[in-house]
């Protein structure tokens, strides 16, 4: 699972059929510190539920197709879960 946080939404001017209704976000990933790593990515969103400023956890690749409803539809990286708080190394806070 890899950490992100939600910062934006994607609106697809097509969708392909499998992939009808599912929300599609744009996440910043993020290091185990919490900081920003790389460029933002597209995630497909499983739960539904995440929306711009959450702290979310992906997966990419195949396991990210099989977390949709419609299994092996063509994505890279699906958010699985919402953050609801993880511990810093120094204050033992939420990120």
């Amino acid at each position: 699972m890899l950490l992100g946080k939600v910062i934006g939404t994607v609106v697809p001017a097509v969708a392909y059929k499998g992939l009808t209704g599912v929300p599609m976000l744009l996440v910043q990933p993020l290091d185990k510190h919490a900081q920003p790593k790389g460029t933002a990515i597209v995630c497909c969103d499983a739960t539904g539920m995440a929306g711009p400023g959450e702290f979310i956890y992906y997966e990419g690749g195949r396991e990210a197709a099989m977390a949709l409803r419609e299994t092996f539809v063509p994505v890279d990286h699906t958010i699985i879960g919402i953050v609801d708080g993880a511990p810093r190394d120094d204050a033992g806070g939420s990120p």
